[in-house]
């Protein structure tokens, strides 16, 4: 068992007590991959990786290193995305939208890149991530989703608010932020 395996609970394990850290990046980029292998290959049910994904996602390390895993890697939660999953995610809240709004923005913006620099195969990976955000806040609580989306609407078309300096930080150019208008307007149409 290594360090990592101890701080995360597994089916059988009791509840984790309060004094356990949570996950590093790194180490929830890692638990991550194990557990969505574990799904992929049916050694745990919709429900379990729920009950995971809720507590890792709890600590805004823990959410950033599944959505890095689950958003940009092979396996198919997050095209199937599980009622068990869905609701899980929607129950923890404005961090979820927030970083999912983050990585449909930062996809949009490097398929511009990618296609720029003509490498087809980043920029369809880039592209799979921003439908799986898509879907994601479409399925996420709409109130906080629409607020979200809007103050990322109002940055990337009007240089305005608080999204503006996320957008300057990552140096989108004006195709960059107009992919990402019509990511966030593609989130709307069903």
């Amino acid at each position: 068992m290594t360090d990592q395996d101890s701080t995360v609970p597994s089916e059988t394990d009791p509840q984790t007590p309060d004094s356990v850290q949570a996950p590093s990046f790194q180490q929830a980029m890692e638990i991550a991959a194990m557990w969505l292998q574990q799904w992929d290959q049916e050694e745990i049910s919709d429900e379990v990786i729920a009950d995971r994904v809720g507590e890792l996602v709890a600590s805004r390390d823990g959410a950033r290193g599944f959505f890095v895993i689950s958003l940009a890697g092979d396996s198919a939660l997050m095209d199937r995305l599980p009622e068990a999953l869905v609701g899980k995610l929607r129950s923890c809240g404005e961090g979820v939208v927030d970083l999912t709004v983050r990585n449909l923005a930062m996809s949009a913006a490097m398929v511009v890149h990618h296609r720029k620099q003509s490498d087809e195969l980043q920029a369809a990976g880039s592209e799979r991530v921003n439908l799986r955000c898509t879907e994601l806040l479409r399925q996420l609580e709409p109130n906080a989703v629409k607020a979200r989306l809007e103050r990322l609407l109002e940055a990337a078309a009007q240089n305005k608010g608080d999204d503006v300096s996320f957008l300057e930080r990552w140096g989108y150019d004006k195709h960059q932020k107009e992919a990402i208008t019509l990511a966030i307007h593609g989130v709307a149409e069903a």
